[in-house]
């Protein structure tokens, strides 16, 4: 047993060390700070607290192992075979008590004793995998969303699948904690880069340093805008998590309003002198909510040319699905791939793609993508990247013709 326990503490350390080598910043994307130090040591606590938690856990698993909890795949028919073990015994252990003669005064009393001792020693299975259950759901409503349970996981009844549950919810916790800590830090990079910039112009002109001639404010005008977008990027994403939004459902042109949408972008692109190619065979008349779909296709076309090499197309593909009622719209950039393993992920709250080959990195703040989902979801359609030779390749599916328009 003990060297059983020394190899599962090793194991951990390993698993423990590996975390630190992942993520040696702790929090990824922040810049570092003069609290380094005091982060290396709370990770270095962490890490052996959580060593004594699997160590702890890995002992009660060693337990629960020798007993019948945990072994079939419902609590009722484990409690159910326990209550039959239990009654045999007490049968067989009263019956040659009988045949010793000896008198009920005794036989009761030991009978009983040894039908609680069988009944609590089958139970400590069940009442240890509960206790770590309960202290993993304490460990997390205090904030340590690392917690998990180990031993209760291998049981095959309904204590196992919650435990296994339980596990899903605090990785997914411990995700989205992380994230936003990287979007604490990203946004205050994102603010201070455009106010910085906007208070050394206005001072300048304060001075009389320079005059506020047009370049001059239309730069100071260009701050003020990344800074609209920012906050419009934030309300979204309050709007998202709470799930409440309205649409404005009209009739409207699908060739116009991309036009529309990829001009600014097109004069947003500057230098890098990137080719947007509209595509579409014939005119197509849909119904949606223009300004959520204006966000929608704005934040994939501007993802494909944040992830373009200069001097490159991204092509905009449309076409109309008659079968389905559909109008799909494909927006890819030649040469740049997403893996599979990473097509889902790229659309969660906070994730950026890192991924891209050297001179397309970009910035930002990770909620382009999601918003850009939800906006199509919003509509009943759904956007995804699917495989093409040609690089990566965004499909966009929406309804041609909404169902709030038929109400009325």
């Amino acid at each position: 047993m003990a060297w059983v326990m020394l190899s599962n503490l090793q194991r951990v350390k390993r698993r423990g060390i590996m975390h630190e080598v992942n993520d040696p910043a702790g929090v990824r994307g922040a810049s570092p700070t003069s609290d380094d130090s005091h982060a290396s040591g709370s990770q270095t606590a962490d890490t052996q607290q959580h060593i004594e938690q699997e160590a702890r856990a890995t002992r009660r698993g060693s337990e629960r192992h020798s007993v019948l909890i945990g072994s079939l795949s419902s609590i009722k028919a484990e409690l159910s075979v326990l209550i039959i073990i239990d009654t045999i015994i007490v049968f067989i252990l009263s019956w040659v008590m009988l045949k010793w003669g000896l008198s009920e005064w005794i036989s009761f009393p030991v009978t009983m004793l040894v039908a609680l001792g069988i009944t609590y020693v089958f139970s400590r299975g069940l009442t240890a995998q509960l206790r770590e259950i309960r202290d993993a759901a304490e460990s997390v409503s205090d904030g340590d969303y690392q917690a998990r349970v180990y031993g209760a996981t291998h049981s095959r009844d309904e204590i196992g699948q919650l435990a296994r549950s339980f596990n899903i919810m605090a990785e997914e916790l411990e995700h989205s904690d992380s994230m936003r800590r990287d979007l604490i830090a990203n946004v205050s990079h994102e603010l201070r880069t455009p106010v910085a910039a906007l208070q050394a112009q206005v001072e300048n002109m304060a001075d009389g340093i320079t005059k506020p001639t047009p370049a001059n404010l239309e730069s100071i005008l260009t701050q003020t805008q990344r800074l609209s977008d920012l906050i419009a990027f934030l309300l979204d994403l309050s709007r998202m998590e709470a799930g409440a939004a309205s649409l404005e459902i009209i009739d409207f042109d699908l060739r116009d309003f991309l036009d529309e949408t990829i001009e600014p972008l097109e004069i947003a692109d500057g230098g890098h002198n990137h080719t947007i190619t509209l595509s579409m065979r014939h005119d197509i008349t849909m119904q949606g909510d223009p300004d959520r779909l204006r966000q929608l296709f704005t934040n994939i076309i501007s993802n494909a040319l944040k992830h373009s090499a200069d001097n490159t197309e991204v092509l905009i593909e449309t076409r109309e699905d008659r079968q389905h009622d559909t109008v799909v719209v494909n927006v890819v950039n030649f040469g740049s791939q997403i893996p599979v393993s990473a097509r889902n992920d790229i659309f969660r709250r906070y994730v950026k793609d890192k991924g891209g080959r050297p001179g397309t990195e970009s910035g930002g703040t990770g909620l382009g993508l999601p918003i850009a989902r939800w906006a199509a979801q919003l509509h009943g359609g759904n956007v995804k990247v699917v495989d093409d030779p040609r690089g990566a390749d965004f499909e966009i599916t929406l309804p041609k013709h909404h169902p709030d328009s038929d109400k009325a």
